[in-house]
């Protein structure tokens, strides 16, 4: 298993590399098919002092993405935050493969596609076309566009996967009927799920 470790806007320190490289060993008994893990820690000195440090880890495998972050004002306590969040979400994923049992993991999204800007001509004025909407100049309406690719997933698959990524929610086609859906965090364990028949113009 690979460990990288980098900065953005901070220095590593070969301590802290290897203190991570370390720690991160140990989710190996949670999850046997992690191949790399990608850890960055950035500097945000503009943000309350408690936040000022926030550590991201990612685990890339043969299945869904797993990623956790983690805010704090020192790099070693936001790391370890961080940590603890992840093997709290693949806990709560093997717990849910117990009682799925033969839960099979769909295949890693793909990373997202950043959205289009462009130019404006009129007096220079910026004119950016954001999800099918054309927005001039600096407009409230602020909108970020991602493009995925998956496989049709059930219900359970749906839930695992919202698990790993430590999201509330996790939009996906149902494998049964073919619909778009989104399965949500309520309260405590609850879910709910939203399903969109898709109407003839």
């Amino acid at each position: 298993m690979d460990v990288i470790v980098t900065g953005r806007r901070c220095t590593i320190s070969d301590d802290f590399r290897e203190k991570a490289t370390e720690r991160i060993q140990g989710i190996e008994r949670f999850r046997d098919r992690v191949q790399r893990v990608e850890v960055q820690v950035s500097a945000s000195p503009h943000k309350q002092p408690d936040q000022a440090v926030r550590a991201e880890i990612t685990l890339i495998g043969k299945g869904p993405v797993i990623r956790s972050e983690a805010s704090s004002d020192d790099k070693y306590v936001a790391f370890e935050h961080a940590l603890d969040k992840m093997k709290s979400q693949l806990r709560k994923a093997a717990d849910r493969r117990k009682v799925h049992r033969g839960l099979r993991v769909a295949e890693t999204l793909d990373a997202a596609s950043p959205a289009v800007n462009g130019a404006g001509e009129d007096e220079g004025t910026e004119v950016r076309r954001i999800a099918g909407l054309e927005v001039t100049g600096d407009g409230p309406l602020v909108v970020r566009e991602k493009v995925f690719t998956t496989s049709p997933l059930t219900l359970a698959q749906a839930l695992d996967e919202m698990e790993l990524v430590g999201h509330d929610f996790f939009l996906y086609v149902d494998a049964d009927s073919g619909r778009p859906s989104v399965v949500y965090r309520r309260r405590a364990y609850d879910y709910g799920v939203i399903h969109l028949d898709v109407a003839e113009k």
